[in-house]
């Protein structure tokens, strides 16, 4: 199906280009979302009476989106979540989990603005892309945790399961030692059994 798009669409085109889509995608998504018009002699005349506003109306939503984005690159938020000793979460991150605390912090960002090519599964830190506008894009970095120290100690650049596996050795080689300077694992005189 030909449209003419009224906004920039990523991978399609920039406002007022005449472009062939698949149906579904213009009767599903463009259309109804007041960012394409079909292409045909009618909407054309509509499209060019408009064309000025349009423009207009395009510059104004992307300056906000910029001044918006200016306050919200680079920013970093900590998110608690449950975690078994690999790391792995007990669930996922998703775009409103990320949305939702993006906007606890001062933000304004719906769930359709964040970009997750996949949900986060795991303890780490993460930068996740969010898209304020077709032309406006900025990163914000998730602190995913099970404690707020342990978000502390990411931050500051350590590896938390790497230094727990660590610990967890130091102790177990601990154990052995006062186990064998105890008496463990000796064997003083004959048994019988």
């Amino acid at each position: 199906m030909k449209v003419i798009l009224l906004e920039r669409v990523e991978g399609r085109g920039a406002l007022g280009d005449v472009v062939t889509v698949k149906d579904g995608f213009a009767r599903n998504f463009l259309l109804p979302r007041g960012k394409a018009l079909r292409a045909n002699a009618s909407s054309m005349k509509v499209f060019e009476a408009q064309r000025a506003e349009l423009e207009a109306r395009n510059q104004r939503t992307r300056e906000q989106a910029s001044n918006t984005g200016e306050s919200l690159d680079g920013t970093a938020y900590n998110l608690i979540r449950q975690a078994g000793e690999s790391g792995q979460l007990y669930g996922s991150v998703s775009g409103r989990d990320v949305s939702d605390i993006i906007n606890a912090g001062g933000g304004k960002v719906e769930r359709s603005m964040v970009v997750l090519d996949k949900p986060i599964k795991t303890l780490g830190l993460h930068e996740v892309k969010v898209k304020l506008h077709a032309e406006v894009t900025v990163t914000v970095t998730l602190n995913i945790a099970r404690s707020e120290d342990e978000a502390m100690r990411q931050a500051r650049g350590e590896n938390i399961i790497e230094s727990q596996f660590a610990e967890d050795r130091a102790a177990a080689e601990e154990t052995a030692h006062d186990m064998l300077a105890g008496g463990a694992g000796k064997q003083e005189g004959d048994y019988e059994g």
